[in-house]
């Protein structure tokens, strides 16, 4: 596919003398729910880099205990261990939205950043930017309220996705809340009660985004969308 037309930010942004270093090991890949791609403490083979879809990096505590700490869609990549000279990360990365996209050899990509310092420059500002997310999410975590939190996140899913439906269960926005069940489901009856969203069995429906926008407090602001080429709400 040519650069114009890929949907992958990272990808369409790079120049296209870097981009031709990655295109020869570039292949399109199919990821299903669940689909894990990165193990915590394990060698990464591939980066990947959606066109659709969601992956999530979770953190996990020793009993456990499981909460999300970046958000990767169409507007990131995989690998962040990798981009910063390491053949593995604590983390643990998997797809909670079914996606698309691509995916490259960790040893194509060392290869490619050993030739051409100006792709290590364009991929350390993304890495830069994800963790710019991820102090965001920890900052966030510690002060707001479970619905301001939700509210966020809600947000930052759909700026990754197509339209105003997601496709979740409660127990796994608790997983990416890092808190129990019966709290995310109070949360999210919060959300509806105030007409912000709509809620069944396996899917949300964002009904109000300026409304979702207010009740974060701040919480969801130009960090959340600044940093990964996304429209400013």
């Amino acid at each position: 596919m040519p650069q114009s037309l890929l949907r992958n930010h990272v990808l369409k942004t790079l120049s296209s003398e870097d981009f031709a270093l990655l295109q020869p090991s570039l292949r399109q890949v199919e990821l299903g729910i669940k689909t894990w791609l990165e193990v915590a403490h394990r060698p990464i083979e591939h980066v990947y880099f959606p066109e659709m879809g969601i992956a999530s990096v979770v953190a996990t505590l020793t009993g456990g205990r499981q909460s999300e700490v970046g958000l990767i869609g169409h507007d990131g990549m995989t690998g962040i261990a990798v981009i910063l000279g390491q053949d593995s990360s604590p983390n643990e990365t998997y797809i909670q939205v079914a996606s698309n996209g691509w995916t490259l050899p960790v040893g194509s990509l060392r290869s490619a950043i050993a030739e051409s310092l100006s792709l290590r420059e364009s991929l350390l500002r993304y890495a830069h930017a994800f963790l710019v997310q991820s102090s965001r999410t920890a900052l966030v975590n510690g002060h707001s309220k479970i619905e301001e939190r939700l509210a966020r996140w809600l947000l930052m899913v759909q700026d990754r996705t197509d339209g105003n439906k997601i496709y979740l269960t409660h127990e796994f926005l608790a997983t990416m809340l890092g808190a129990r069940r019966p709290g995310v489901t109070i949360a999210l009856q919060m959300l509806e009660y105030r007409g912000l969203v709509h809620a069944k069995r396996g899917e949300i429906t964002i009904v109000d985004r300026v409304g979702m926008i207010k009740l974060t407090h701040g919480a969801y602001g130009e960090e959340e969308q600044s940093h990964f080429g996304l429209a400013s709400a």
